[in-house]
């Protein structure tokens, strides 16, 4: 199998995390060979650059250099269009920190450069986190029958005000998009649609910066509506503490109940519905045995994806999150979003023209962030969920 040389583009947080992993040899057949930012890799603390890495000052520089044949993309979402687009136009495969754009719109715009051959993919690594895992295999082996209701209570994303005050970017319409649903819970709201399938309609409500000195969302109540008839809500918030993981998915073969990482599955002996029909007892339920479905395993999710995405390179493997499947998280967070805002209901597939305009609006009135001087202390390993 080839050595993938690869350059990242952006050397703040979640790039440096990317760079060790590479660099600590977690992904095999794999070699950083380039880096793109504007500061010097000198001045970063938590990782040291192997000595035969290139370091460019813009994107461009690096993609045109000829010494990568793909990039990781780990800046701003603001850019993430624009340098994405440019790889691809390139003939570079891209795999890029979610999401993959401010708005579906954008997202559109960059698959449309996507040529034969080249891989495209998203870092959306909570498709390897083994409970999610366990979860998808139980509900798409049948083992609680059609889906009825779901609930997502998802208020762990906790970020105290530093993390904004110390960004010119962050939480703002301009540099995100959004605040909570597309930068924290854009995790969460794809992995509800990898599971539970897209919903036909959503009517939300959102609160702008309730917890935080933002512009932008830092809770969202959303309430799904489904073809089949099922219902769903998600809850999330960056605004609580300690918060919570809850996650019921409710079928009429029983419920998977997801706590934080502790995984149980209620199973009936029959389905709901026909014991409803059928039984006399005015009183009657089904029987039902409860069986703890947790997961032990492990494993790092940064370097399963990105190992994925060489050996979709090398050898053709299916992406775990091929960026097309990226647009329909974000299609969720953007639905929320404007269902929110023009406080009506907003039906599955998104209007993403009808999206970008009044995203659009609420850009013009943005503007970047003044940075606090505050030394900031990071522990990026506490921020996983």
């Amino acid at each position: 199998m080839k050595e993938v040389r690869l350059g990242v583009v952006g050397l703040g947080n979640i790039a440096q995390q990317h760079i060790k992993h590479v660099q600590n040899n977690l992904v095999p057949n794999c070699r950083l060979t380039a880096v793109s930012s504007r500061t010097k890799p000198t001045s970063l603390a938590a990782v040291e650059l192997d000595a035969s890495v290139e370091h460019f000052t813009d994107y461009k520089s690096l993609i045109d250099s000829g010494v990568v044949d793909a990039i990781l993309v780990a800046t701003p979402t603001y850019n993430h269009c624009e340098i994405g687009a440019y790889a691809l136009d390139a003939g570079l495969h891209v795999l890029m920190e979610k999401p993959i754009g401010l708005s579906v719109s954008e997202g559109e715009s960059v698959l449309a450069k996507v040529k034969g051959g080249l891989q495209f993919g998203l870092m959306l690594n909570q498709r390897t986190d083994p409970v999610y895992v366990k979860i998808k295999e139980l509900v798409d082996s049948g083992a609680i029958g059609e889906i009825q209701r779901t609930q997502w209570t998802m208020t762990n994303w906790f970020r105290p005000e530093v993390y904004f005050a110390v960004s010119d970017w962050r939480a703002t319409w301009l540099g995100e998009g959004g605040g909570l649903l597309v930068n924290q819970c854009i995790h969460n709201l794809d992995i509800y649609q990898w599971i539970c399938g897209m919903p036909k309609t959503v009517t939300a409500f959102c609160s702008l910066g309730k917890y935080h000195d933002i512009e932008v969302e830092d809770e969202a109540t959303a309430y799904f509506e489904y073809e089949n008839g099922a219902t769903g809500v998600f809850i999330g918030s960056t605004g609580e503490a300690p918060g919570m993981n809850r996650l019921d998915i409710v079928g009429d073969l029983g419920t998977i109940s997801v706590n934080d990482k502790s995984v149980t599955l209620a199973k009936n002996d029959v389905s709901t519905a026909k014991f409803s029909r059928e039984t006399t007892n005015m009183f009657g339920m089904p029987e039902t045995e409860v069986k703890d479905c947790t997961p032990d395993e492990t494993i790092n999710q940064h370097a399963k994806v990105i190992s994925n995405f060489v050996r979709a390179i090398n050898d053709g493997e299916a992406l775990i999150a091929p960026a097309v499947e990226g647009l329909d998280s974000l299609s969720l967070a953007n639905g929320i979003l404007l269902s929110s805002w023009e406080k009506k209901q907003v039906t599955f597939p998104l209007d993403s023209a009808e999206y970008q305009k009044v995203l659009e609006e609420h850009i013009a009135a943005s503007k970047p962030r003044e940075k606090a001087d505050i030394e900031a202390t990071i522990d990026l390993e506490s921020s996983y969920r």
